[in-house]
């Protein structure tokens, strides 16, 4: 695609963005920033933002989305409980650390398995229901979020790395569906993402970690 071609249907997706997904980006923005910062307010800002997204991801055909950001609600809830549970020094019981080698495997696993479910239904659901899903793609960034979400509640430095993963395949995922929008709210997260795997990696090496 030229260069002009792709600017100008850059500017053109800029203009039909509406208010619902303006509103989700700057609420899934301040809660990547949150995240970043080890704050508890990720957690309402990230619910807004998955609410709303479940239903733009419904009306665009991405169903493999739709189901990240229904988990996406459900895992902001609890990791919200996560976040706020402490102990009897009024110490915040989960904190940042780098995965073991069991875990490693672990989140490896979960990948694959969510990568696999999510590709098959689409493929089914292409054929079906929505002719426009692109399902390798759509679950390939489903399933690293599906990852990076499950990992962050847990405050594995580790998800960091699975945020970039799907950062860097939504991008042109939404931008080809026409939310241009969105794909540059995606490049905004792909750098915050960066951003917060160093400040989590310092972090969590003031810690003993696991061998």
């Amino acid at each position: 695609m030229p260069i002009q071609e792709l600017f100008d249907q850059f500017i053109a997706g800029l203009k039909a963005t509406t208010i619902p997904e303006y509103i989700a980006v700057l609420a899934g923005i301040a809660s990547v920033w949150y995240s970043k910062k080890e704050d508890i307010r990720v957690y309402p800002t990230g619910l807004l933002n998955t609410i709303i997204y479940i239903w733009l991801s419904f009306k665009y055909h991405l169903l493999g989305e739709a189901s990240v950001n229904f988990y996406y609600t459900i895992m902001n809830i609890y990791g919200w409980y996560l976040w706020t549970r402490k102990d009897a020094r009024q110490q915040t019981l989960v904190q940042i650390k780098f995965s073991d080698k069991k875990e490693w495997l672990q989140q490896l696993l979960f990948f694959g398995l969510f990568y696999c479910i999510i590709f098959f239904a689409l493929q089914y659901l292409k054929k079906a229901f929505a002719p426009g899903a692109i399902p390798w793609a759509d679950a390939l960034a489903s399933a690293s979020a599906f990852t990076g979400m499950w990992l962050m509640t847990r405050k594995k430095v580790e998800s960091w790395y699975w945020w970039i993963i799907t950062n860097i395949c939504a991008m042109p995922l939404y931008f080809v569906k026409g939310l241009v929008f969105t794909s540059v709210y995606y490049f905004i997260l792909l750098i915050l993402a960066i951003s917060g795997l160093m400040e989590w990696r310092k972090k969590a090496l003031r810690l003993p970690q696991p061998l």
